[in-house]
């Protein structure tokens, strides 16, 4: 995309020299020892070498650990039946919801995007989440926004989290400011009234629109900074501590918070 926020990442021949070649067994193995719960493909889109990301998901399940892709959403309804039964998670770009975004600035249509959040939430038991990047002027009007709402309200229902994060200006978009902040604000409560139940707002400091809450009691349950858990008051079921209500998730016992610690792994073996 011409606003792409990690070109340098997918394009870099740097990167590519700093990668270990791993086996989808090494990877495995290193998520294993490291205590991860999950391995998650992104930059660059996973369809994209979707036999790896397969055949990586197959040796994660064996040892217990969860695939999670991070994906525009775009791709054939034959392959995307395949790539999904290996996926236990996914968080879907919803780059904009016009068909002229898509097709101006993605190079590619809206409805098939579209396709894959409703086969995703309808058709599998793939935990589903969406993420919208907001640009000034290009994406980000009420008019739109609620349109986006209602849209996921009526076809995917209440539960599937909303991301709104914040763009800032490069690769081919550089003359187009970064989101204000009190524009995620504004999309957040525009998603809440259209009753969706987990919207947040991402890459700025927000604490509240980083929180999930309980669609009952409105309490805080999951308290977040950046990536830190202030305050995690959820049982092991995912039921709110405070009244009772079940939360739609994922959950398991809460372990040790993670932080916002980056540890290098060397997953080739030296020689």
């Amino acid at each position: 995309c011409k606003f792409c926020q990690n070109w340098d990442i997918s394009k870099s021949r740097e990167m590519d020299r700093l990668q270990d070649e791993a086996s989808p067994q090494a990877i495995a193995a290193a998520a294993l020892r490291l205590g991860c719960k999950s391995v998650a493909f992104t930059y660059n889109d996973p369809v994209i070498f979707a036999e790896y990301a397969m055949d990586i998901a197959d040796a994660c399940h064996a040892q217990g650990v969860q695939a999670v892709a991070v994906t525009a959403g775009y791709i054939h309804a034959e392959p995307r039946r395949e790539f999904y039964a290996k996926m236990d998670a996914a968080n879907v770009d919803l780059k904009a919801f016009t068909d002229e975004f898509y097709y101006r600035i993605c190079g590619g249509r809206l409805q098939p995007v579209l396709d894959t959040l409703v086969y995703l939430v309808k058709e599998t038991n793939v935990w589903t989440e969406i993420t919208t990047l907001l640009i000034p002027g290009k994406n980000d009007s009420d008019e739109e926004l609620r349109a986006q709402c209602k849209w996921i309200r009526q076809n995917l229902g209440a539960d599937v989290p909303l991301h709104f994060s914040a763009f800032h200006p490069d690769w081919k978009m550089t003359d187009v400011a970064a989101t204000p902040a009190a524009t995620l604000s504004r999309a957040r409560e525009i998603g809440r009234l259209a009753g969706l139940n987990y919207v947040y707002t991402g890459n700025v400091h927000d604490e509240s629109g980083g929180s999930t809450y309980c669609p009952s009691c409105e309490r805080a349950v999951i308290v977040r900074d950046w990536y830190q858990i202030g305050g995690y008051h959820l049982d092991e079921a995912g039921a709110c501590k405070f009244c009772g209500a079940q939360l739609a998730g994922r959950f398991q016992k809460f372990g040790r918070p993670f932080g916002p610690r980056r540890i290098p792994v060397r997953l080739a073996q030296p020689a």
